[in-house]
């Protein structure tokens, strides 16, 4: 690869050279899609089959990154957020039926709310780095600490790391070393401070308890794969991406309910 092409490309990746040009932005949201159908089928449909939520653990972090990437490369914020807030609302019943069984569930809020809140935090971050005097710092920081604070209040997919992990992408971005950045933060994030799920592992002779989250940190590997192209697109390709959210919730909750 042309130096040229390695400044456009959103990670110094540790890979000396990305095979066949690298993943297309389509084709890491579709490899999330497979991932996250893993996950929910193993929540609903086919429970025991563990491997399936360890694959499922990747599915976050690669849309992270990819709100990162659409922050950077959309010609319309605006836009790009009013979207992200208009599906975060239309995916909540379909969430709620999907995780907690009735239309109304507000302890638990769908994953939209968490990128949409990551996307926020970032234009902010970026606003005070345009225009870096005391005043803005001080006013960023506040909104950033009221944002991780709704993350976490607000019973968002992931909380308050899932909402960290979207900032973490965009401020590693273009770093050198970025790739070892974002390794470590995904360690510390999915591995060590992350409650959930554990799973027993033995280490010589002894049996520790791994948390399941800790399968997140693989989804680097795609996302070090990334050649920084969009790939083929269109309006119905762009929503059915979102649309694929709520849809598959809903028909996954209408089988295991009236089948």
């Amino acid at each position: 690869m042309n130096s040229e092409f390695i400044k456009k490309l959103p990670t110094r990746t540790p890979l000396n050279k990305i095979p066949f040009g690298g993943l297309t932005s389509n084709m890491l949201r579709i490899l999330a899609m497979a991932f996250m159908i893993c996950d929910h089928l193993w929540a609903k449909v086919v429970p025991g089959n563990d491997w399936m939520t360890y694959v499922g653990r990747m599915t976050f972090p690669i849309f992270a990154f990819m709100i990162s990437e659409g922050f950077i490369h959309t010609s319309n914020l605006k836009k790009y957020i009013f979207r992200l807030l208009g599906f975060a609302i239309v995916s909540e019943i379909p969430f709620n039926l999907f995780y907690g069984g009735s239309w109304f569930y507000p302890y638990h809020q769908n994953v939209m709310f968490t990128l949409l809140f990551g996307l926020l935090a970032i234009m902010l971050i970026d606003k005070a780095k345009k225009n870096p005097n005391a005043k803005t710092i001080v006013k960023t920081v506040l909104l950033l600490i009221l944002l991780g604070i709704a993350s976490f209040i607000g019973f968002v997919d992931y909380g308050f790391w899932g909402f960290l992990t979207v900032v973490m992408f965009y401020l590693f971005r273009n770093f050198p070393f970025a790739w070892l950045a974002q390794l470590v933060a995904m360690l510390l994030m999915n591995l060590i401070l992350f409650e959930g799920q554990q799973i027993p592992l033995e280490i010589f002779g002894e049996t520790h308890y791994v948390a399941t989250q800790g399968f997140a940190v693989f989804a680097l590997i795609p996302i070090w794969l990334y050649g920084g192209k969009k790939g083929k697109s269109s309006k119905i390709m762009q929503y059915g991406f979102y649309a694929f959210y709520p849809v598959h919730m809903i028909l996954i909750y209408l089988a295991v309910t009236y089948l």
